[in-house]
């Protein structure tokens, strides 16, 4: 079992202590095996053993993921900083041809289901999931600043949130953190998005910090990926398109075999190096790649390093596709 030395960061301007690495819960549909929920747990619980003690969730496919964790801080839940999202409806039978919901009288509905599932009174962080075109962002966090003053929730987040968006939100209350996916191939956000949280002293939380799975240097053809493996329906892992980016490993490979490092800790001390309170959430199942991904808190880059790897794969244009197939529209950042 390796042993860490937890290294900790802040987010927003009240300054929230989070683990420099978190763990983003994987996601699942349906019922798991029992083998299948022990191995979860069991990642979940050797996360906070070391310090781990920022981990995230969502209430999407109809909270299944909130109530394994659940179970799997049962005990320890006052030792987490505890995360989770509400409002994106994208394919839940029962969301009545909406996308994404932010209605103000929809907000409570959604913590209090979310609070039932996790067994917890409160959650540390609150996000809204996706940004709702048909409401205002005042009226959302308007309902998300009573469940403030209620001791339902004790900060607020946006995930997936445009410049303006964030603003407007952080005038109505204090944001705490916005959550992005954001990788060295997903880097979009850092043309006005990443702007906005600094200019406004609003953390950053990376998901997908690691591309989907793509930086952590196993997956290198479309024959790697499983029949049911929801990736196939991400354009990036297209498989004319999987097989030009997974040239782009190549020289990356060489930079942490320099390092002495992983190339997944390598891309996420990558994000650690970006600013001081950008945090990555990567999530896996697996104890052996958990503790690869806490090893990158450990990593320093020198500016010679940072500028090789950002000369491999640049702000624009590194990946072949797009993040998904509704990216096109503009979806996703509002």
């Amino acid at each position: 079992m390796a042993i860490f030395q937890m290294r900790y960061r802040y987010l927003g301007k009240q300054k929230l202590k989070v683990s420099a690495v978190g763990y983003g819960c994987p996601t699942f549909q349906g019922k798991l095996s029992g083998a299948d929920e022990k191995e979860y747990i069991d990642v979940v619980r050797r996360a906070v053993a070391p310090g781990v003690n920022f981990i995230d969730t969502a209430d999407h496919n109809n909270g299944n993921n909130e109530e394994l964790l659940a179970r799997a801080l049962k005990g320890i839940r006052s030792s987490v900083v505890l995360t989770s999202k509400f409002g994106n409806m994208r394919g839940q039978p029962w969301a009545e041809g909406r996308d994404v919901d932010g209605r103000p009288e929809y907000v409570p509905v959604a913590c209090d289901a979310s609070l039932r599932r996790l067994q917890t009174d409160y959650i540390d962080l609150y996000y809204l999931h996706r940004v709702d075109p048909r409401v205002p962002i005042e009226d959302t966090v308007g309902a998300m600043v009573r469940l403030v003053e209620q001791g339902k929730i004790r900060a607020i987040g946006l995930s997936e949130a445009g410049p303006g968006t964030i603003r407007r939100a952080n005038a109505v209350h204090p944001i705490t953190a916005v959550q992005s996916e954001y990788s060295l191939w997903t880097r979009d956000y850092e043309a006005d998005t990443i702007p906005a949280t600094r200019e406004s002293g609003i953390g950053f939380v990376s998901y997908y910090a690691l591309g989907r799975g793509f930086f952590a240097g196993a997956l290198r053809g479309s024959s790697n990926l499983g029949p049911n493996d929801g990736r196939r329906k991400s354009p990036r892992f297209y498989p004319e398109n999987l097989e030009r980016n997974a040239r782009l490993l190549n020289e990356l490979h060489n930079i942490a075999g320099a390092k002495g490092c992983t190339l997944a800790q390598l891309s996420l001390a990558w994000i650690l190096h970006q600013d001081e309170n950008f945090v990555p959430i990567p999530g896996t199942r697996k104890i052996a790649h958990l503790e690869e991904n806490l090893g990158a808190a450990e990593i320093v880059l020198t500016p010679n390093e940072l500028a090789e790897i950002d000369k491999l794969f640049p702000r624009q244009g590194a990946a072949a596709g797009a993040r998904y197939e509704y990216d096109r529209s503009g979806e996703l950042n509002i």
